[in-house]
């Protein structure tokens, strides 16, 4: 088929496909005795390629790239291929603009402290953690923006690394990154639940209560756990049932009974707290550790209440609870 057949059934001028025979990307082998282009089916067929794939918005270097890639050669594949390809491509640049944005919350005063902070990013990222303990530490005074150290401590596991982060995002006081780990809150992941409210347990702030007290809702124990002791280190009464509950469970018990103590410094709400675990220690139906750790519990507590319940558990029937009564009689 000539040059002009072809541009009239495909709607390609002859001006661009001698282009794209230039670029290589449509060259027929074939000639006519008179040295005219002979396009075969196979050309024809490729041109439609190019054509298809142009009209997804690729540049004739990309076009060319496809071409003489080896892959699927069908439509549907090829295209879930370049879906692939376009996700990476937009991974890559949502990664550069995130970066882009943190030096510029740096507020960066020459080049010198825009290196300083892409460095710093970048060793908080690294898979050395003894790496990103150096830079957590170094953030507050590189002057790191606080959204890329909370996004530093959603995506830390290393313990000592997080307690740097954390302690470095609550020394610049910048509810910027309390947003984002308000964020993470709402993330699918558990885990990074879990490092927001424990990092947001250490930062101050109306907000932060609001936070908190959101995650009381959430489906992990774990995030539930951490942000009722972080209300009730806060002095908030509204967890004493939660707090009870983590005593009756086993979970941070010891730290849920110190509470307990501290919220008890009103003699009513001591009352309320000895009632509430008197009516747990006489339930035989939650198990003997439990009821063990409720008596602890109350041992703790100021007050006659608590006192009063003690003295009713000294001949109880197991032995571990009549034992921490009795010494708390004998303690008086």
């Amino acid at each position: 088929m000539l040059i002009g057949e072809v541009s009239e059934r495909s709607g390609v001028s002859t001006r661009m496909l001698r282009h794209y025979d230039r670029l290589g990307l449509v060259t027929p082998v074939g000639r006519t005795s008179g040295g005219y282009r002979d396009y075969s089916p196979d050309d024809i067929t490729r041109l439609f390629r190019v054509e298809g794939l142009r009209s997804l918005g690729l540049s004739l270097a990309e076009v060319g790239s496809v071409l003489d890639t080896p892959g699927p050669a069908g439509p549907s594949e090829l295209i879930g291929e370049l879906i692939d390809q376009s996700r990476r491509r937009l991974a890559r640049e949502q990664e550069l603009l995130t970066l882009l944005h943190r030096i510029e919350e740096s507020t960066p005063a020459g080049w010198e402290d825009v290196l300083r902070s892409v460095r710093l990013i970048r060793d908080l990222g690294s898979d050395s953690a003894p790496t990103r303990h150096r830079a957590a530490l170094a953030a507050t005074v590189a002057h790191l923006s606080t959204e890329a150290i909370a996004e530093a401590v959603l995506a830390e596991s290393d313990p000592n690394v997080s307690g740097a982060l954390t302690w470095a995002l609550a020394a610049t006081a910048d509810g910027a990154g309390t947003e984002v780990l308000t964020a993470g809150l709402r993330s699918p992941d558990a885990q990074v639940r879990r490092r927001a409210v424990s990092a947001i347990a250490e930062l101050t702030g109306p907000a932060v209560v609001d936070d908190l007290r959101r995650a009381l809702d959430d489906e992990d124990p774990t995030v539930r756990s951490r942000a009722v002791l972080a209300l009730g280190a806060r002095g908030h009464l509204e967890v004493i049932p939660a707090l009870i509950d983590l005593v009756v469970g086993g979970t941070n018990d010891v730290d849920a009974a110190d509470l307990l103590r501290d919220l008890a410094r009103d003699p009513r709400d001591a009352d309320r707290i000895a009632d509430d675990l008197g009516r747990l220690v006489h339930d035989t139906t939650i198990g003997p550790d439990s009821r063990s750790r409720v008596a602890q519990a109350l041992v703790e507590l100021p007050g006659e209440r608590a006192v009063d319940v003690l003295a009713g558990l000294v001949d109880d029937d197991d032995p571990a609870v009549a034992a921490v009564a009795t010494m708390r009689m004998r303690g008086r």
